[in-house]
């Protein structure tokens, strides 16, 4: 009994540290999870910033779990969500720490959703905020609908690795500039 003792401590301790409240998991215990399965599988990270009461978190899912989408997103990316922004008696769903990666991936008063794309060691390689011209921060183009939003999301598209076939391009962006506004 007391050889297991330590082992026993050492779970309680990585369970709490990796959880908080009712097992709701930490954006640390998120990201550690993505990384460990995008080397796994050599994928790029999709993490997701949304919240229950979001419409364009909702437009944002049905794209991604679309039948013509899903399997592309599959094979490319790992998606990891962090919940954010949720208030009253849906506050318990927040991820703890969720705010405060979304601000080191670049999320600012952008709304949502709100995502970045990362390599497997979980190093930011493109967010979701478009560039403006002439200005010194950009729009967070969340679920994308106008065409300045698609062609963004396309570019940010281009910067992921591996990359995406041509066909399996053309299927995303046929989904998006054809989606009811």
């Amino acid at each position: 009994m007391l050889r297991s003792l330590p082992a026993l401590l050492l779970g309680f301790m990585l369970a709490v540290l990796g959880t908080a409240g009712a097992g709701v998991p930490t954006a640390q215990r998120v990201i550690a999870n993505a990384k460990a399965q995008a080397a796994a599988e050599h994928k790029t990270i999709l993490l997701l910033f949304g919240a229950s009461w979001c419409p364009w978190c909702k437009r944002l899912d049905d794209f991604i779990e679309a039948p013509k989408i899903q399997p592309i997103f599959a094979r490319h990316f790992v998606l990891a969500r962090i919940d954010v922004q949720e208030h009253g008696d849906k506050a318990s769903l927040n991820t703890p720490g969720g705010a405060e990666l979304g601000t080191q991936m670049g999320a600012r008063r952008n709304g949502l959703p709100f995502f970045a794309f990362l390599d497997e060691q979980g190093e930011l390689i493109v967010n979701s905020i478009r560039p403006l011209p002439g200005k010194s921060e950009g729009e967070n183009i969340g679920h994308p609908t106008a065409p300045e939003e698609v062609d963004y999301f396309m570019q940010m598209l281009e910067k992921v690795s591996p990359p995406l076939s041509p066909a399996e391009s053309q299927a995303i962006e046929s989904y998006l500039r054809h989606q009811k506004k």
